[in-house]
């Protein structure tokens, strides 16, 4: 789960960003963001088929 915080924080330092103007810092910050959701949804489908069974 300290992904999808890392995620939630990249997010927000984009709309930050974007309100304050720093284009180039917010688009920035959305790349890694979305970078940081794919992973999160990645290792949530490995979790899902690899997980212990009861």
């Amino acid at each position: 789960m300290a992904i999808l915080r890392w995620v939630l924080v990249f997010l927000i330092l984009a709309l930050i960003a974007s309100v304050f103007g720093f284009g180039g810092a917010a688009s920035s910050f959305a790349g890694i963001a979305k970078i940081l959701v794919f992973v999160f949804v990645v290792l949530l489908v490995i979790s899902f088929f690899f997980g212990r069974s009861p």
